[in-house]
C-alpha cells in the first residue's frame, strides 16, 4: 500500500443527512398509518359531521400553535447543532416564549370564534374552549420540543415520540368515544400531548441538554437569531395558512360532510408531504455547519427524494380508492379524485421545500418569505374561487397549482438558492 493510500481519508459508509432524513421520514410514515387509523376509528365513533367539524378545529389549532409558537422550532433545527454549552438556555427559552405566545393566541380566538369561525361554534363554551387552548398549547410546545430534537441530531427520539403520540390518541379517541360523542375526538388531542410532553421533555432536559450554563449569548448572535426567527416565523405562518385554511373554508362553504371528505384526503395526502420536509430538516442541520457542502446536499435531496416521491405518488394514484375506503365508502366516493390531485402536488414541492432550506442556510429569508406567501396567497385564493365551480376538487386543484408555478419560478431562478461550482454562497 502506498504512502497516498494511507494518508487518504476513509469515505463515511453512510450520509448523515440521507441518513437523518431516512429516520424521521420513516417516523413520519408510521405515526401517518396511525393518524390514518385513528381518524378511521373515528369515523365509526363519531360520524362525518363530528369528525369534519373536529378536523377543522384540529387545523385551527394548528394555525394558532404556529402562530404563538414564533417559529422557534425552526429556529431550534437551525441554532442548536452550533449552540454548545448555550444549547439548554436557548431550548428552555424557547419554551417559554412559545408557551406565552400561543397562550395569547388561543384565547384570543377561542374569545372570537362566533365572529372568525361560526362553523366552530360548539368550541365556544367553557369546557370545550378551555380544552382547545390546552390543546392549542400544548401541540406548540410540542412542535418545539421536535425542533430541538431535531436540531440535537436525535431523529430516533423524534420517531419515538411521535409514535406514542399516535398510539395514546387511538386508545383515547376510542375511550372517550362513548362519554364525550362531540368533544371525544379533541380530548384525546389534549391527554396525548401532555403524556408525550412530559414523558420526552424529561428525557430532554435530562440527559441532553448540557447541565452547565454556557456563556451568555453574545448580542450579535442574539441579533441574527432574532432576525432569522422573524423572517422565517413569518414565512412559516403563510405555510401554515395554506394548509390549514382550507379545511375551514370548505367547512364554512361546503358543510361539514365535504369538510371531513377534504380533511381525511389530506390526511393521507400530507405524508408525501412529510418526507420533503423531514428531508429538508435533515439538509439544514447538515448544511448549517458545512455551508460549503450546500450545493451538493441540495442536488443529492432533490434527486433521491424526487424519485423516492414518485414511486410513493404513482402507488397512491392507482390506489386512492382503497385507501380511502379505510374511513368509509362515502370517502372513497366524495374524495378519490380529490386526493389523487393533492398527491400529484406533492412532487413539486421537492423543488420548493429544497429550495427553501438552501435560502435559509444562506440568510436569504426574505426569498423564503415570498415564496411562501405567493404559495399561500395561490392556494387560499383558488380554494375561495373554485370551491363553488368545483366543489371540494377546487381544494385540490389548488394546491396542484400552487405548488407547481412556485417550483417553476425557483427552478427559473434556481441561481439564488443553489450554490453554482466554483461561486461563493
Amino acid at each position: 500500500m502506498t504512502q497516498a493510500q494511507l494518508r487518504r481519508p476513509t469515505a463515511p459508509r453512510v450520509d448523515p443527512l440521507l441518513r437523518n432524513g431516512h429516520v424521521l421520514t420513516a417516523g413520519s410514515l408510521v405515526t401517518s398509518v396511525l393518524g390514518a387509523g385513528y381518524w378511521a376509528l373515528a369515523t365509526r365513533w363519531y360520524g362525518d359531521a363530528v369528525v369534519g367539524r373536529t378536523y377543522a378545529a384540529v387545523a385551527a389549532m394548528m394555525l394558532l400553535a404556529g402562530l404563538g409558537q414564533l417559529g422557534l422550532a425552526n429556529v431550534l433545527v437551525r441554532f442548536l447543532p452550533e449552540a454548545g454549552d448555550d444549547r439548554r438556555r436557548l431550548v428552555r427559552a424557547a419554551y417559554a416564549a412559545a408557551l406565552v405566545g400561543t397562550l395569547t393566541v388561543a384565547v384570543a380566538f377561542t374569545t372570537l370564534i362566533p365572529h372568525l369561525a361560526p362553523g366552530l361554534g360548539f368550541l365556544h363554551t367553557p369546557a370545550a374552549g378551555c380544552c382547545f387552548v390546552a390543546t392549542t398549547v400544548a401541540y406548540a410546545l410540542f412542535a418545539v420540543q421536535d425542533g430541538a430534537l431535531t436540531g440535537l441530531r436525535r431523529p430516533g427520539l423524534v420517531v419515538a415520540k411521535n409514535s406514542l403520540f399516535a398510539l395514546a390518541k387511538i386508545v383515547l379517541v376510542a375511550a372517550l368515544a362513548t362519554a364525550l360523542p362531540t368533544t371525544g375526538i379533541l380530548l384525546s388531542w389534549t391527554l396525548a400531548l401532555a403524556l408525550t410532553l412530559v414523558t420526552v421533555d424529561r428525557r430532554l432536559f435530562a440527559r441532553l441538554l448540557p447541565r452547565r450554563a454556557g456563556r451568555p449569548t453574545r448580542p450579535g448572535r442574539a441579533r441574527s437569531i432574532a432576525r432569522y426567527a422573524g423572517a422565517d416565523h413569518l414565512g412559516t405562518l403563510c405555510w401554515l395558512a395554506a394548509t390549514t385554511l382550507p379545511a375551514i373554508i370548505v367547512l364554512e362553504h361546503a358543510g361539514p360532510e365535504e369538510s371531513a371528505y377534504f380533511s381525511l384526503a389530506w390526511v393521507v395526502a400530507h405524508t408525501l408531504y412529510l418526507v420533503n420536509l423531514n428531508m429538508s430538516a435533515s439538509l439544514l442541520v447538515e448544511a448549517a455547519g458545512d455551508v460549503a457542502a450546500l450545493a451538493a446536499g441540495c442536488r443529492r435531496v432533490l434527486v433521491h427524494t424526487g424519485a423516492l416521491l414518485a414511486l410513493a405518488i404513482t402507488v397512491l394514484v392507482v390506489g386512492a380508492p382503497l385507501v380511502l375506503r379505510v374511513f368509509g365508502s362515502g370517502y372513497a366516493r366524495g374524495g378519490t379524485t380529490l386526493l389523487r390531485l393533492l398527491a400529484l402536488s406533492a412532487l413539486p414541492h421537492v423543488v420548493v421545500a429544497t429550495a427553501l432550506t438552501a435560502c435559509r442556510v444562506l440568510g436569504r429569508m426574505r426569498v423564503v418569505v415570498a415564496v411562501q406567501a405567493a404559495l399561500a396567497a395561490t392556494v387560499l385564493t383558488l380554494t375561495v374561487v373554485l370551491l363553488p365551480v368545483l366543489g371540494v376538487l377546487g381544494a385540490g386543484v389548488a394546491w396542484l397549482a400552487g405548488q407547481t408555478a412556485a417550483a417553476l419560478a425557483l427552478v427559473a431562478a434556481r441561481r439564488v438558492w443553489l450554490p453554482q461550482p466554483g461561486r461563493p454562497a
